[in-house]
């Protein structure tokens, strides 16, 4: 499986870039999950927002965000993870993992890093150094817990 991986600040997105990751996050969140929440939350296009995508033969398969540290209060914040049904199962999310850890590194060096993950994926992040901060709480009905990357 040939994945073009690509991150792109804000500012530079193509209109069918950000088109495709909407739609991905739709398919995904809205309909697949089931959760009928406003996912064009304000964040995309602000500060130093910084999208990764993985593209196989013209289409979305894998994205994320980066949002920027000083948006978020000292933590680079990664969010929006999403796989596209299609390819699950193949280890796409864990090369999806690698490339958020190291673009987050190149733009925003030595920086802790946050990410709000659903429960039951905890010990999935474990393995990238991610620890559980807090409580585990509920948001559009499902169990998420907030997880940070400490500075080594």
């Amino acid at each position: 499986m040939s994945i073009k991986w690509i991150c792109k600040h804000h500012t530079d997105l193509s209109i069918e870039q950000l088109y495709s990751l909407l739609r991905l996050r739709a398919e995904v969140f809205v309909v697949e999950q089931q959760c009928a929440y406003l996912d064009v939350d304000g964040m995309d296009l602000i500060g130093d927002t910084c999208h990764v995508m993985g593209w196989q033969e013209g289409q979305l398969v894998a994205y994320l965000r980066l949002l920027d540290p000083i948006q978020q209060g000292g933590d680079v914040t990664i969010g929006r993870v999403v796989t596209a049904p299609a390819i699950r199962n193949k280890g796409l999310g864990h090369e999806l993992m690698v490339q958020a850890l190291e673009q987050a590194e190149r733009k925003w060096p030595d920086q802790p890093i946050y990410l709000s993950a659903q429960a039951h994926l905890q010990g999935y992040y474990s393995r990238y150094g991610f620890n559980a901060v807090g409580e585990v709480y509920l948001e559009d009905g499902i169990a998420h817990i907030g997880m940070r990357r400490d500075l080594e």
